[in-house]
């Protein structure tokens, strides 16, 4: 409680002294408390007085430290909702922040790996070729020749990452006294984020999110992930391949490369939908910090991330229903979208669908048949939390994350190139994810992949359903409580332990398949013949 109550002052005390308190509301309570300001002695001090907006907002969340640069970092997405100024100085909290020394670098890189650095490296720059939030890079040389990059935790960045979460949970439960605080859940929420940065902290994960993410895209034209060399990688230090290749940001080097930016700006979009719903898994920083192009092909540019710290995934379930609200969204189908709500409990069960549909409509046409240019997505978030709170629809901690996401592609897809059609680049994405999750294909593919469970039911079915042929004609020791057909259910089994037999054993020769058509004849006449029920 004391260490909360410590940074809650010293977050009031770095807003005074860049002077955003003047930026409150000059009524009610507010007004109190940008007067009460002036009887700080951070009121004055002459750091942020006569910068700009944008450089004191951004001195500011670096001196709050890791977490609130990485809202600066997602802030700094959203050309459509910041001035231009605001922009430019909180990009550089994608890459830019002040770097520890490069000696410190060095001396917890040798602590980590238990040798001197000039065994491992032929080559080790300590002057930081990155610096962000919560990890610096340094280029270096391995002993092979091979180009890499040496990623370092920060110092100390633990504890500060600790205390922040801890306060962040005190205001949550503060948040959650009220109607509104309970259906945004943000107890919840803080929890997923806490688990996010956990993993963001430990760089053996980031590791293991790098070369998964490798592999879902290897040899794909849309995307390039570097190798990670494991030998060098600990939880405070990883090494992966160095790549060349110009940052999303450099918007004059892009545009000299006569980089088709229709093209990019589409790939982006396609390598999103796709992580998602074909992989559900994505990366979920993808700030322009994180971001490269490969240019060598500018009428097919190629994408290539780093910083794999923060991942998201999402249940089938969660994948099935987005999946489908997007489709029905994209389709202006609304009463879908309102029956998928309420089928997946994001809003509650007694929800009038109707009304509900009427609502979504209301926010959602305007938006149609517009390039990104022409939308205000701050508008239209906005009517959807009125909406959210009029039907009392609950956040979903496990999208949030998504969201994020989508928010920085969005951003990014604006940059590149206004007239992108968001909508006409992810159907296609979405339409052909669904195609592999309806039909017989998908069923037969979900049989496939649980054969090793129904290969450990296999032997007892064929004895139940003798069991139950036998037990056909004799009555019940009382009243059953529904209606069954023993018949039904013993067809049932003899072909389930059929396909089963078929999906395990791939049978070849006549009598294997003659003994698997047996069974399933005998199951099929079983729920075709007449019998008591």
């Amino acid at each position: 409680m004391l260490a909360s109550t410590r940074r809650m002052y010293h977050i009031a005390r770095v807003l005074i002294r860049y002077r955003l308190h003047e930026y409150l509301p000059d009524e009610g309570a507010f007004r109190w408390l940008r007067l009460a300001a002036r009887l700080h002695p951070a009121y004055y001090q002459d750091d942020g007085e006569a910068a700009s907006l944008g450089k004191r907002l951004r001195l500011a969340l670096q001196d709050l430290g890791p977490i609130f640069v990485k809202l600066g970092q997602t802030l700094s997405t959203r050309p459509d909702l910041l001035s231009p100024d605001l922009l430019a100085e909180l990009s550089q909290l994608q890459d830019k922040v002040p770097p520890f020394p490069g000696s410190e670098a060095r001396a917890l890189i040798e602590a980590a790996l238990g040798e001197p650095i000039d065994a491992v490296f032929a080559a080790f720059d300590e002057t930081a070729l990155a610096s962000a939030s919560v990890a610096q890079v340094h280029a270096a040389t391995l002993q092979s020749g091979e180009d890499v990059v040496v990623k370092v935790l920060r110092p100390g960045v633990e504890k500060a990452v600790a205390a922040d979460i801890a306060l962040m949970y005190q205001l949550a439960r503060l948040a959650n006294c009220t109607s509104d605080g309970r259906r945004l859940r943000p107890v919840e929420v803080v929890r997923e984020f806490e688990n996010t940065l956990a993993n963001e902290l430990d760089l053996m994960f980031e590791a293991a999110n790098a070369s998964q993410l490798r592999a879902n895209f290897k040899n794909s034209p849309l995307l390039y992930v570097p190798e990670v060399h494991w030998r060098y990688c600990r939880k405070n230090i990883m090494v992966m391949e160095r790549i060349r290749a110009t940052n999303i940001a450099d918007e004059t080097a892009i545009h000299a490369a006569g980089t088709n930016l229709k093209v990019l700006a589409e790939r982006g979009v396609e390598i999103f939908f796709t992580q998602v719903f074909r992989d559900s898994f994505f990366h979920a920083d993808m700030h322009p910090g994180n971001i490269f192009v490969y240019t060598d092909q500018p009428e097919t540019p190629r994408y290539c991330a780093i910083d794999f710290g923060i991942m998201g995934s999402l249940t089938p379930e969660d994948q099935h229903y987005l999946a489908e609200n997007f489709l029905a969204f994209f389709n202006r189908d609304y009463r879908r979208v309102a029956e998928l709500h309420v089928e997946s409990g994001w809003v509650p069960r007694d929800t009038r669908v109707t009304d509900f549909e009427a609502a979504i409509r209301k926010v959602s046409e305007p938006i149609f048949g517009k390039p990104i240019k022409e939308i205000s997505f701050g508008a239209f978030l906005v009517s959807l939390f009125q909406t959210a709170r009029r039907f009392n629809m609950h956040i979903q901690p496990q999208l949030v994350l998504l969201q994020k996401t989508f928010f920085n592609v969005e951003g990014l897809g604006r940059r590149l190139y206004p007239e992108l059609d968001l909508w006409t680049t992810a159907k296609p994405v979405l339409e052909a994810w669904m195609k592999t999750q309806i039909g017989p294909r998908a069923v037969l593919k979900q049989m496939r992949y649980h054969a090793h469970e129904y290969a450990k039911t296999l032997p007892q079915l064929p004895l139940l359903a003798t069991r139950i042929l036998q037990q056909i004609d004799q009555p019940p020791p009382r009243p059953a409580r529904a209606k069954q057909n023993p018949r039904l259910l013993a067809g049932t089994l003899l072909l389930i332990a059929a396909v089963a037999l078929w999906l395990t054993a791939h049978p070849q020769g006549f009598w294997q398949h003659s003994a698997l058509a047996a069974m399933a004849a005998v199951g099929i006449w079983q729920w075709c013949k007449p019998g008591k029920t």
